[in-house]
Formats: C-alpha cells, sequence, structure tokens
C-alpha cells in the first residue's frame, strides 16, 4: 500500500531540507512547507476518526468537513519543532494503516456522505485519503 511506504519514506525526505525551506511561505495567506505537514497531521486526525466512525455509527455515515485553516494556526504548526511534527504524522498514519488494513470485507463498502453531498464508500474515503496526502506531499517535495 502507498501509505505504508510515505509512512517509510516521508520523515527522512523531510528532514533533507533545509530549515528556510520548510519555514517559508510562498505568499501571505499561503502554508510553508511545514504548514502543510501539520495540515497532513489534522487530515489524519480526522480521516482516522471517520474511518474508524464510520464502521459503527448508522449508515450512512456523514462525512463532516473541518476547519483546515484554523487547525493549521491554532495548533501552531510553523512554530513547532520539524521533528516532532514528522514523529506525530508518522504514528498517526501508522494507526491509520492499522486501521484501514483491518476494516471488515463488508464494512469497506458501507455508505459515506461527503461534505458535498455525494454518496461514496469507505473504500473510496481511504484512496481520497492517501491521494489528498498525495498532493501535498508534491507541494513539500517538488
Amino acid at each position: 500500500m502507498q501509505l505504508e511506504k510515505h509512512i517509510q519514506v516521508v520523515p527522512a525526505r523531510f528532514k533533507q531540507l533545509p530549515a528556510e525551506t520548510i519555514l517559508k511561505k510562498p505568499a501571505p495567506g499561503k502554508w510553508s512547507k511545514q504548514e502543510i505537514l501539520g495540515h497532513l497531521i489534522d487530515s489524519a486526525i480526522n480521516n482516522l476518526k471517520r474511518f474508524t466512525d464510520s464502521q459503527y455509527s448508522s449508515q450512512p455515515y456523514m462525512v463532516v468537513r473541518y476547519n483546515q485553516d484554523a487547525l493549521v494556526l491554532i495548533n501552531r504548526y510553523q512554530q513547532s519543532p520539524a521533528e516532532h511534527l514528522l514523529q506525530l504524522w508518522q504514528l498517526l498514519n501508522r494507526q491509520v494503516l492499522t486501521v484501514l488494513n483491518n476494516i471488515p470485507a463488508d464494512k469497506i463498502a458501507y455508505t459515506v456522505i461527503t461534505p458535498s453531498g455525494e454518496a461514496k464508500n469507505l473504500e473510496w474515503l481511504a484512496i481520497d485519503y492517501v491521494e489528498h496526502m498525495e498532493h501535498h506531499l508534491r507541494q513539500i517535495f517538488d
């Protein structure tokens, strides 16, 4: 699974980036690479909850949107030690991987309703999570 590869590779790659590179904001109102990593932490937290809650909640499961910009500011990712953020990101994603690898076959097709109102399933949500992560990893490393 791609997620497992990212868990192994991302921390070492991130540590190779100079501090001035990871803390530089490309424009006012835009996130630095470190804040993008923080956003991926928030994404892991919120999606871990979705992956677990959707398995025991009444169907269909309603995916609730979260305020990404507010969380990045409130969690002070720009001011946090990069090593702390990398460890947190890695541990959260290891737990996400554990949950995803153990979803029973009958639950992977459970219906989830996206914030835009679309009906999808739990498998789609898992795939979307990794694709979202990869989009932001390209912003960090490309």
